[in-house]
């Protein structure tokens, strides 16, 4: 199972992506887990459930490359979630983009 965790400043407004992008994996049977969390538990949460893939929101998007610096060593990989997908609401596109996320930094790690 893939872990797709998403971040944002609270947890709470990306709770309603994470929940619409969970029913996209559902409906595709795909094997993952999609949750949102707040930026300030990222360490814990790492250390604790290990995902496969850290999204963060769009207003918390000033803080990649420190977020990419903090989690150098779980070679995970880390994007932005698209403002007009966050705004729409667009579990999909954002799904997509997090499988290919997660395909390219394989490809990169061979």
């Amino acid at each position: 199972m893939k872990k797709i965790y998403l971040f944002c400043d609270q947890g709470m407004s990306t709770s309603m992506l994470a929940k619409r992008m969970q029913d996209i994996g559902e409906k595709h049977n795909l094997p993952l887990e999609v949750k949102a969390h707040s930026i300030k538990t990222l360490e814990k949460i790492m250390e604790e459930k290990n995902p496969d893939c850290v999204l963060l929101g769009p207003q918390v998007s000033h803080l990649l490359e420190d977020t990419k610096r903090r989690l150098v060593n779980y070679n995970v990989p880390v994007g932005v979630i698209d403002s007009a997908d966050y705004g729409m609401m667009d579990g999909e596109k954002v799904l997509k983009k997090a499988i290919l996320l997660m395909k390219n930094h394989k490809k990169k790690g061979e």
